[in-house]
């Protein structure tokens, strides 16, 4: 995960009437919450309730804790409680891509994890194919497609980003895995658009959700096993209760033998982890459906995810009603990591987006966008997730998943129990689980060092080159190469 850097081609007066006419009417909100379908809310807790496990945190990683837990051990009682409505955050409005790496990719893994990449890409095919098991499992209907994803090299990218791509595949075929190469002609029979130039198309390893419908699919699996779920109730203290722990909400308190941490960028009730994360901003569009004529015309008879291999990426993909999500490029690290509703906002960036996908696809030309939207992520030095245990290990958290938690929050949610329960597994034993990520700074180095990286990943993008602020930083291991 990179974050936001202008170049020429992104200045202001290049965005003309035709870009900014594509997002006038769209809707300032995310795509897949405007379904029918959302359940209805749970009640806020207004007692104090017990139980042997709770969980803080009603996204994919608090909902994954609390349905395994249960299905480990009925008789378990668990209670999750969630600070708005399950779903409601990264959970609910990301682009919907089901990696099944845990690191964030091969080459950060590679990088980070050499000795152990074998074994976390078996664990998270693993990972991915309990997923689909689970979704059958509990009938959730989330639009799911394990469609595989290409990334793709055009020629907005520097030539020797093509060189790197090349040693993915390398690496992914060493590693036993589905891969293909795709030149320029197979790249652009897979998905026509004039700027691509080559594409790594990793088959089986990801699926395309609907995020916002898994949310509540998992939801509805959890209380089908008697997981007791309270919404509006965010949790503000923990701390030690007798031989438990006592979580205090606004209007009630749940008193537990364990907790798990599942709050993702919010801000952590354990201090120490707030030094190892960054809440940073992501930003996307959905268009209006694409007729049977804008289809034939760029192809994509494969329906695979895509993303670009430059710092500054694009992702992208389509729903199931043939309207294309587009996002990423921009994320935003605001000053001292602030977070709120407003800068869930940010017209800038839309037209920015609006802009580099006309470029993509100049053959859809007067396709609208109908929605726009933002969320925050919770980032690391080593985009990916991390974990570690609090009062006296009665408390478990996972977090840090840079985007890339819609399959690897449920890995997470594993190793987190099995830290509660005091169980080894290949996971629990592998330094990948048993690290963390070097700290950032604090502010305003934070901030600092963040704008400098913004301008270098951007100077990469365009020339190839590391200069030396980001050689700096891999020498450090906060490379920003993802």
């Amino acid at each position: 995960m990179t974050l936001d850097a202008d170049d020429d081609r992104d200045n202001e007066t290049e965005f003309d009437e035709f870009h900014l006419d594509a997002i006038a009417d769209a809707d300032p909100y995310p795509y897949w919450y405007d379904d029918a379908d959302e359940p209805d809310s749970n009640p806020t807790l207004v007692r104090t309730e017990s139980c042997d496990l709770c969980v803080i945190g009603g996204g994919y990683n608090g909902l994954w804790t609390a349905i395994i837990a249960k299905e480990r051990d009925p008789s378990r009682d668990v209670v999750l409680i969630e600070a708005h409505e399950v779903g409601s955050a990264a959970s609910g409005r990301n682009g919907g891509f089901m990696e099944s790496s845990l690191t964030h990719g091969v080459a950060n893994g590679q990088e980070r994890f050499p000795n152990e990449l074998p074994l976390l890409e078996e664990l998270g095919l693993n990972n991915l194919n309990e997923i689909e098991a689970a979704i059958k499992r509990y009938n959730i209907d989330c639009d799911y497609e394990r469609t595989g994803v290409i990334d793709i090299a055009s020629t907005a990218h520097a030539p020797s980003y093509v060189d790197e791509l090349r040693d993915d595949y390398t690496q992914l075929r060493a590693l036993g895995q589905k891969v293909e190469w795709l030149d320029q002609a197979a790249m652009q029979a897979q998905v026509n658009s004039p700027t691509y130039i080559g594409g790594l198309f990793r088959k089986d390893r990801a699926a395309l959700v609907d995020p916002a419908r898994l949310a509540w699919g998992l939801k509805s699996a959890a209380m089908s096993l008697g997981v007791r779920i309270y919404e509006d109730t965010k949790a503000t203290s923990i701390e030690k209760d007798g031989v438990g722990v006592l979580v205090t909400t606004p209007l009630g308190r749940v008193r537990a033998g364990k907790v798990a941490m599942a709050v993702g960028a919010s801000k952590p009730l354990l201090k120490r982890v707030s030094h190892f994360i960054a809440p940073v901003y992501d930003y996307c569009l959905v268009t209006e459906p694409l007729t049977n004529a804008q289809l034939a015309e760029i192809g994509w008879n494969g329906r695979q995810g895509l993303s670009d291999i430059s710092n500054q990426f694009h992702y992208y993909r389509l729903t199931a009603d043939n309207r294309i999500l587009w996002g990423g490029y921009d994320v935003i690290y605001y000053w001292r990591g602030k977070m709120n509703v407003e800068l869930e906002s940010r017209p800038e960036t839309w037209a920015k987006l609006s802009k580099h996908f006309f470029d993509t696809f100049p053959q859809l030309e007067g396709l609208k966008f109908t929605h726009t939207w933002g969320g925050v992520i919770d980032t690391c030095s080593r985009f990916c997730v991390f974990w570690g245990r609090g009062m006296q290990g009665r408390v478990a958290y996972s977090v840090g998943y840079t985007g890339l938690g819609v399959a690897a929050t449920r890995f997470g949610a594993e190793v987190m129990l099995d830290m509660l329960d005091g169980k080894r597994s290949r996971a629990t034993q592998t330094e990948f689980v048993k690290s963390k990520p070097l700290p950032f700074p604090p502010e305003p180095f934070r901030f600092i060092g963040i704008q400098a990286t913004r301008y270098s990943l951007n100077h990469e993008d365009k020339t190839g080159k590391r200069n030396l602020w980001l050689r700096s930083l891999d020498r450090f291991g906060l490379g920003f190469d993802s």
